[in-house]
């Protein structure tokens, strides 16, 4: 065994926060982010797809930036807060969650969660975003089923949710 692979194979232990819990994750520090929470934790609302940071299937929240967990590794989660789909829905359904059901921004759903956390990222740092906003905030995520119509129209009602609610 030579000495890069013995480096390969060490493990550290992790410690972040993942949907509001502190967590610690004895891992290697070229595992991937989606590979502890669905692997590690069994958190599977957070879909793996591609594989490659194109689909957006696996987005999660890290410090509020939406970010694809398929391309995050361990070691840059180290001390981190994560918040994934389900921790979003914890006590209920998020406004956002509930706007995607009432417009059928959705149809399989597996694009949904990563739809939903990105748009709790951007909604989150921008209550008011603009329509060039809210595309840029989505162009990470790809659905092959709706053809986006319903999922800009909940994007629309859970920006006007909030603003009835404030």
């Amino acid at each position: 065994m030579t000495e890069h692979s013995k480096q390969a194979e060490s493990t550290f232990a992790l410690r972040c926060v993942i949907n509001g819990e502190a967590q610690t994750i004895e891992t290697t520090a070229s595992a991937r982010l989606l590979t502890l929470i669905r692997d590690e934790l069994e958190l599977t609302g957070t879909k793996r797809s591609c594989d490659i940071g194109r689909c957006g299937a696996c987005m999660v929240l890290m410090e509020g930036e939406a970010v694809n967990s398929c391309l995050a590794m361990a070691y840059q989660c180290a001390g981190k807060s994560i918040t994934t789909i389900e921790g979003i829905s914890k006590g209920g359904f998020d406004p956002i969650q509930q706007a995607f059901l009432e417009e059928g921004g959705f149809q399989c759903g597996y694009c949904t969660p990563g739809m939903i956390v990105s748009v709790k990222g951007l909604l989150d740092s921008n209550p008011s975003p603009s329509e060039d906003e809210i595309a840029e905030a989505l162009s990470g995520n790809i659905c092959r089923c709706t053809g986006y119509g319903g999922i800009r129209r909940a994007v629309t009602r859970a920006i006007e949710g909030r603003m009835l609610a404030k």
